[in-house]
């Protein structure tokens, strides 16, 4: 989630946006809940804190997807973006959101694991991300990910990201 929320304020400064991006640890531990916040704006950022009504929400976690605690303060017509295997309708309804709230789902779990070789879903998600918000495009994040990775990983990458944002299912 952290390296997810990272690409994406990369992404959105290439794009000459204004950014800030931090995450939010537990207990420091491999598999502890993580949540990471990112603002993006045209405009000067002012406000510094967390982020308690966010327009977007990723679930990276594909255990996550259908927890209630995903959509806290999402906004009625936000927009929420899950790593789930299933219809976008069947989210919503899983999570009771309501008609104005676009739901968008992905197998990114799936994608990473035919792509990258491992279940590590961040790019596919960042793939859906593009395909619905305005912020950022493939070619912004693309270039984010040629910032951290090289070879053979930035190319599964990119065919990760390629294919969450082909896989995308809006609802």
């Amino acid at each position: 989630m952290v390296s997810a929320g990272r690409i994406l304020a990369e992404a959105a400064m290439i794009k000459g946006l204004y950014i800030q991006a931090m995450p939010e640890f537990g207990a420091e531990r491999a598999g502890a809940p993580i949540a990471a916040y990112t603002r993006l704006s045209d405009e000067p950022i002012e406000i510094h804190s967390f982020i308690y009504e966010p327009d977007i929400v990723l679930v990276i976690d594909r255990t996550l997807a259908v927890n209630p605690m995903v959509k806290e303060g999402l906004k009625r017509d936000g927009i929420l973006i899950a790593n789930f295997p299933g219809a976008p309708k069947d989210l919503r309804g899983k999570l009771g959101l309501p008609a104005e709230t676009k739901v968008v789902a992905v197998d990114a779990s799936q994608i990473a694991l035919e792509t990258i070789g491992r279940d590590i879903p961040n790019t596919p998600i960042l793939g859906a991300f593009a395909r619905v918000c305005e912020y950022v495009d493939l070619e912004s994040i693309e270039k984010a990910l040629a910032g951290r990775f090289k070879g053979e990983v930035l190319e599964k990458n990119k065919e990760a990201l390629k294919a969450g944002y082909r896989e995308a299912k809006v609802g």
